[in-house]
């Protein structure tokens, strides 16, 4: 329902088949598409019709399976976040490590489909943020791989932690687990406060029938949040320990963990047993690509073991805007603090070009962007 709704919101059908069709399971299924009514409300119908009904799949078979179809690094990332969120709630529900996390339905290639559906579908549209009302999650009960629970399925609830939810809206399961897990992992804010301003809109039309329309809808449009929303985002830092290796070879090694998703690099030197000179080589990275990050450290560095230690960032709103100044027009990376001031940053490459092309001095260029931009961006 909720690829549905995207796609009745405007992600183009045929271009999405095109991508799903980069999975190493385009054969065994087939996407069935059609408009449907329910209840009075028109929009989109999305089947996924498949012949692996009930197969099970281990989390590092969806992963890898997500990796072959060499996803630029944002969908990547997001849909291999949507499957981590998932694998934690199910090893934390049966107590087991995630690497011996082996999906029910959730490992079928529907929910495979719908999951990396969402991803692409979300980085086509590009949203700045993406809001949610409380969920409902229905009542009664539902059955499962491992038996008859009461809903919510047990994984839903887990995957919904933290996430305000409302109950027995209907009789039956109006939130499942791949929902939960679409939800929990792209929302940015849940009961937003601000002022939205809605553009297009997109029905996804479910099976079921409820007492209320059974349909998901989705809505773009602008936002003006009441209070800035810093991003809380979870990543790993990888870190080696390096005495081997020559000035010259971090460069390349850099570059190559910023193209395997590192979102920052750097060297520290250190001094280790016996005094001798070293480096600290260090990564961040989302939770999803830390396989994929610290095998390039590993693959293309002397060091033979590594440090990943789990970590949160609290990362300002922020906005690229185009500032016309006095001396040309600058990009600017815009930050809104948690006060409700703005600052912002020239973009140094610009900021060289442009003093370069004035023939100016580039640290007169930067105070005179600087001093302007702190005019502009004045309340």
């Amino acid at each position: 329902m909720n690829l549905a709704a995207l796609v009745d919101l405007g992600v183009p059908l045929e271009w999405l088949r095109t991508e799903l069709a980069r999975l190493p399971i385009s054969e065994e299924y087939q996407l069935q598409v059609s408009q449907a009514t329910k209840m009075g409300i028109t929009g989109t119908h999305l089947k996924v019709i498949a012949d692996d009904a009930g197969e099970h799949r281990h989390h590092a078979t969806i992963v890898q399976m997500i990796k072959s179809a060499s996803y630029p690094a944002a969908t990547e990332a997001r849909a291999l976040a949507m499957f981590a969120a998932i694998a934690r709630a199910e090893a934390k529900i049966h107590d087991i490590p995630i690497d011996e996390v082996h999906f029910h339905e959730v490992g079928a290639i529907d929910s495979i489909v719908d999951i990396v559906g969402a991803a692409l579908a979300i980085e086509y549209l590009e949203p700045k943020i993406i809001l949610s009302n409380p969920v409902e999650l229905g009542g009664g009960f539902v059955d499962c791989a491992h038996g008859r629970f009461p809903v919510p399925a047990p994984a839903t609830q887990e995957l919904l932690n933290g996430v305000p939810c409302t109950y027995g809206g209907v009789d039956g399961e109006s939130t499942t687990p791949t929902g939960a897990a679409i939800l929990a992992s792209n929302v940015n804010e849940f009961s937003p406060k601000g002022q939205f301003t809605p553009s297009r809109v997109g029905y996804g039309v479910g099976f079921k029938d409820f007492t209320l329309p059974n349909v998901v809808r989705v809505v773009q449009g602008d936002y003006k949040p009441d209070a800035p929303v810093p991003v809380v985002d979870k990543q790993v830092v990888i870190e080696a320990n390096i005495d081997d290796m020559t000035p010259e070879s971090y460069e390349p090694l850099m570059q190559s963990l910023f193209a395997a998703g590192a979102s920052d690099v750097w060297v520290t030197p250190i001094i280790m047993k016996k005094s001798r000179p070293a480096h600290t080589l260090a990564a961040l990275c989302p939770i999803p690509l830390q396989d994929q990050v610290s095998d390039v450290m590993l693959n293309h560095s002397t060091t033979i073991g590594l440090r990943i230690t789990p970590f949160t960032k609290r990362i300002l709103p922020r906005e690229v805007i185009q500032f016309e100044s006095s001396l040309g027009t600058i990009s600017v990376k815009v930050v809104i603090q948690p006060d409700g001031r703005k600052r912002g940053k020239p973009e140094h490459d610009e900021l060289m070009a442009i003093a370069a092309k004035r023939q100016i001095d580039y640290r007169d260029a930067k105070n005179t962007i600087e001093a302007e931009l702190v005019e502009r961006l004045r309340p």
